[in-house]
């Protein structure tokens, strides 16, 4: 099987470092002349939870791609999705299929995309969480930040051979989990970053946000909801990795207690790899905190989590304190409003004026 990572970033240069090194046929796709022109050069240099790695990788840039593809993981960010399948489509041979490994309700729309190219997108579009975590750092550096397993799942639930090929050689990175129900922990994944956007409204570590009481009492609030957006759109949402959705179905001052250790819970795992002393980490909150603060640029949250608030909609759900909460990113995205634990004081007033305090 010949593998394809369009997006050569932390989630999708992580995997293609590991899986080349354990023999695999991979090629890095990333529009980044420079990052692919320094991986080519130089090879691909990792830091982090693993140590310093170097690793000689294929690379090369969308234009320069030529087919047929086999298996195509998409890596990019959400926004950016579309634009890297229309690319691919004319290199798609018979057998061509797209993994979305990312974050985002992708599927649907890769599915769609490919149907309008006479391409049968329900037969070549599968699901996955990637629940490791890293950076770009610079062109041919990625910064290792957290590991964490890989689920991975056909739309339909099956188990293919292209699926078990696939589980085979991404295990050369991490933990491969199969699932026959990809699409609720997709959901899962969604519901659950509202706590990872909140912890994005301030530049600090997650140890001062999601880590005070005060502050995981609000984002509790914020999770809620969203799970109440999944419940109304009919979905069964899966646990994942450290986040049980039953822990955010709270109703009594006792379930809370149960919420807030399980956040604290999850905050060392995040952190558990990290050893003192051993490397200092350029990447100190989310993905969205490191677009924002050291890319300086938009995250994903509009074109990821926005759909959480169109299914919403859609359904007849509150959705007034998740769309708080991305307002406010979108501000500071916009240069209209400021990092700071202001927007917690902003963001708690809304949970308790609209009587969504956990409690």
């Amino acid at each position: 099987m010949k593998i394809t990572i369009v997006g050569a970033g932390a989630i999708g240069g992580l995997a293609g470092a590991w899986m080349t090194e354990a023999g695999h046929d991979v090629l890095l796709v990333d529009r980044w002349v420079e990052h692919v022109d320094a991986m080519n050069a130089n090879g691909l240099i990792v830091d982090g939870v693993r140590g310093d790695r170097h690793f000689k990788v294929k690379a090369t840039t969308p234009d320069r791609l030529t087919g047929p593809l086999e298996a195509v993981l998409v890596a990019t960010k959400s926004q950016h999705t579309l634009d890297a399948i229309r690319q691919l489509v004319p290199l798609f041979g018979p057998e061509t299929f797209v993994v979305s490994f990312q974050n985002g309700f992708n599927e649907p729309d890769i599915v769609a995309l490919l149907d309008a190219h006479g391409l049968d997108g329900r037969s070549r579009v599968l699901g996955s969480i990637p629940n490791y975590g890293g950076a770009l750092v610079d062109p041919g550096h990625i910064e290792f930040v957290h590991e964490g397993p890989i689920q991975l799942g056909e739309m339909d639930g099956r188990t293919t051979p292209r699926l078990t090929e696939l589980t085979g050689k991404l295990s050369a990175l991490t933990n491969v989990q199969l699932s026959v129900n990809i699409w609720a922990q997709i959901w899962a994944k969604e519901v659950y970053s509202a706590q990872v956007i909140f912890s994005a409204l301030v530049d600090a570590r997650i140890h001062e946000t999601l880590g005070i009481e005060r502050y995981a009492r609000i984002s509790g609030a914020v999770v809620k909801e969203a799970l109440e957006i999944a419940d109304a759109n009919g979905i069964k949402v899966e646990p994942f990795d450290f986040f049980d959705p039953a822990n955010y179905r709270v109703k009594t001052a006792e379930d809370t207690k149960k919420l807030l250790a399980n956040v604290n819970h999850a905050i060392w795992l995040l952190k558990k790899d990290q050893k003192p002393g051993t490397h200092n980490f350029k990447k100190k909150g989310s993905g969205i905190w490191w677009d924002i603060v050291y890319r300086k640029r938009q995250s994903e949250v509009r074109s990821s989590n926005g759909k959480l608030l169109e299914y919403g909609r859609k359904a007849g759900a509150d959705v007034r304190l998740n769309e708080k909460l991305y307002s406010m990113i979108y501000e500071i995205e916009a240069g209209q409003r400021q990092l700071g634990f202001h927007n917690y004081d902003e963001l708690e007033a809304t949970v308790n004026a609209i009587g969504k305090a956990l409690p």
